[in-house]
């Protein structure tokens, strides 16, 4: 299955993506048209059951799906791993039936894109003291505030909103609503100009008076936070999969470079700096994998991976970014132009460590996991 969809994927690549990546790299273009052309292929509902439309795959097909298509861009890469794991995975599992079967198939092939809002400008990892404001009003809630960081803000048609429903820093203050594009004091903001994943839209969701009913709440009132931080465990995953794709990508440029560039009558990977680089690169890669795979079986499992999920994420995204560096000296100059494509796995493997939380937040995970034994 994992071998089908890989080759599935790198034809899709090699015709949709690749010849047009650059463009939408330039002009911070969302492709939203690829986005409905990989819905038909089943991939923007990996995880979702078929009974909702969607692909009824493992997590291991998902971080295939994930990282393959990563290899060659990690803007799609992360638009699909973020429509995946936030918006259709928070619906599929904390949704009720009746919200499953409304938004699911929509989301599942690609009919409609998804976007998950948490983050706010002052309150990152400070959860609890978010001033995006939900006010119960009878049967409706009226949603008042900001959410940025946020992809698929503007072209997402549904989106999967974190709001505050307590008191701040008070314990339970957070619930889950669905909000439809083109609800009334629903619209996007300020769209962020990025250094990489420049064609993975990343807008500020704004909320004046935003009335919604009550059937689109998610879960209990208060349960909010909780159902996100179990989204996160599976989001990590995501993002190391992601993380996973840009490093194999640079990898493979790298490779292919150091058989073809010629210095002093041979092949630069005659020569141990070049040959060094390129085996400590192979090394943290499959290191990454085997992290990430790990934080795999175990989804698969049911069994709780906060912690497994959290190294694969540190792990991987700092591979990332340490194998795009190497990527970028192998080729020297040519690696600091845009005709090669190190340079954009360079920008973009950045926000791996930042995206889903931290490398910093994911020792914090971690730290507090083993010293808890």
């Amino acid at each position: 299955m994992q071998t089908q969809i890989t080759e599935m994927i790198r034809d899709f690549a090699n015709k949709h993506i690749r010849p047009e990546m650059m463009e939408w790299d330039e002009s911070q273009t969302f492709p939203v048209e690829v986005f409905r052309k990989l819905g038909e292929l089943g991939l923007m509902g990996v995880l979702v059951p078929t009974e909702y439309g969607g692909s009824g795959l493992s997590y291991f097909e998902y971080v295939t799906v994930v990282s393959e298509i990563s290899k060659v861009c990690g803007s799609i890469g992360l638009s699909v791993a973020a429509h995946n794991s936030l918006c259709t995975g928070h619906i599929l599992y904390f949704g009720n039936e009746e919200q499953k079967k409304k938004y699911l198939p929509k989301l599942a092939t690609g009919e409609w894109i998804g976007a998950w809002g948490l983050t706010e400008a002052n309150t990152g990892s400070d959860a609890g003291n978010m001033q995006c404001v939900a006010t119960r009003d009878g049967d409706d809630w009226v949603l008042n505030g900001t959410k940025n960081w946020i992809t698929h803000g503007k072209s997402g048609n549904v989106a999967v909103v974190l709001a505050r429903t307590g008191e701040p820093r008070t314990k339970n203050n957070v619930t889950a609503f669905i909000v439809e594009r083109g609800t009334p004091g629903f619209s996007a903001g300020k769209k962020e100009n990025k250094l990489g994943m420049r064609a993975s839209e990343t807008t500020e969701l704004v909320f004046d008076n935003c009335r919604i009913s009550d059937a689109q709440r998610m879960g209990e009132i208060g349960e909010g936070f909780k159902q996100a931080m179990k989204v996160l465990d599976g989001g990590r995953i995501s993002i190391a999969a992601l993380s996973l794709g840009i490093a194999k990508g640079a990898y493979e440029a790298s490779l292919k470079y150091s058989k073809e560039r010629h210095q002093f009558d041979q092949p630069i990977c005659n020569f141990q700096a070049i040959a060094f680089k390129l085996a400590d690169m192979a090394v943290k890669i499959e290191g990454a994998e085997l992290l990430i795979y790990q934080a795999a079986d175990m989804k698969n499992r049911g069994v709780k991976m906060t912690k497994e999920s959290a190294m694969a994420k540190y792990y991987a995204s700092e591979v990332s970014v340490e194998v795009s560096t190497d990527a970028v000296q192998i080729h020297g100059g040519y690696g600091y132009t845009k005709d090669f494509p190190v340079e954009k796995y360079y920008r973009d493997s950045k926000l791996c460590t930042i995206g889903e939380g931290t490398s910093e937040v994911q020792k914090l995970v971690i730290s507090r996991d083993i010293l808890s034994m």
